[in-house]
């Protein structure tokens, strides 16, 4: 069986549902979440841990777009368009974030063995096929030229980009999280995305080469599918997908003593954010 089967097929997960807790939360706690989640459960003080998690119009900006030129300017817009703006501690570039874009988090230990990092993206590709078995091999995981955060774990179907992998790596513990676009319009999202970088940007010259977005390449589930799903039905999915995995699916918050490592890395993204953005 291949490494990230094995991934898959935990003797037990643990399941924490904040696709509706954290949807008036800011987006940094989801990013703290996952950095004490990873501690734990890379030090084995939990068993691996899937979350789900839905925040409300955010602008989830990467490090690279906050040296653009004109990135002050580019914030104001993102706030006078109705969203929050913050910067994201792992890798990658701006990505929208509302009540139709489900993230998921698949958090490891390689406490025991190491996790290559193309072992953890087949994982999550494995699992977002396993997820959405109507659609299966169709698809296929390459970067979409013309998308936003471009990268080479790409989720689409036809060309059409619907979701995106990344990494993040601490203590021990390795989150991979997906953002998946299930509700509402590819290209709309892509818009907002687009006219940020025409002004932090304006023209001027970078040293980084930042994407040229062109929207039509982006599409949710529910356009690729021609169906209306639901961030709530593909929950529910999930937690399915989690009995057939193993019949230990262990659910419920944190604990006083998480939630005390929660707080501490809650501060620690706050502060770095506010840095950032100050």
């Amino acid at each position: 069986m291949s490494q990230y089967k094995n991934l898959l097929n935990q003797s037990a997960w643990r399941f924490i549902d904040e696709s509706i807790t954290a949807r008036s939360r800011s987006a940094l706690e989801s990013f703290a979440m996952d950095d004490a989640l990873c501690q734990l459960v890379g030090q084995q003080k939990s068993v691996p841990v899937v979350r789900t998690w839905v925040h409300d119009r955010t602008i989830v900006l990467g490090i690279q777009d906050h040296r653009m030129p004109f990135i002050q300017q580019a914030i104001e817009g993102i706030e006078q368009n109705g969203y929050q703006a913050i910067v994201r501690n792992s890798g990658g570039l701006a990505v929208v974030l509302d009540e139709g874009v489900l993230n998921v988090s698949l958090i490891f230990s390689e406490e025991k063995s190491a996790i290559d990092i193309p072992v953890g993206y087949e994982a999550m590709l494995a699992f977002v096929k396993l997820l959405f078995p109507e659609l299966g091999e169709q698809i296929k995981a390459y970067e979409i030229v013309g998308s936003y955060c471009p990268g080479s774990y790409d989720l689409s179907v036809d060309g059409k980009k619907f979701a995106g992998i990344s990494q993040r790596r601490l203590r021990s513990g390795v989150a991979v999280q997906v953002y998946l676009c299930i509700e509402g319009s590819g290209v709309e999202r892509a818009k907002v995305i687009r006219e940020i970088y025409e002004t932090g940007l304006q023209g001027q010259p970078t040293k980084f080469s930042y994407p040229d977005i062109q929207p039509d390449v982006m599409a949710s589930l529910s356009e690729i599918l021609g169906t209306q799903l639901t961030v709530n039905e593909v929950v529910i999915r999930l937690q399915l997908l989690l009995r057939s995995l193993t019949d230990d699916v262990q659910h419920g918050g944190l604990t006083d003593e998480e939630l005390d490592l929660y707080g501490f890395y809650l501060q620690r993204v706050w502060d770095r954010n506010k840095k950032m953005l100050s």
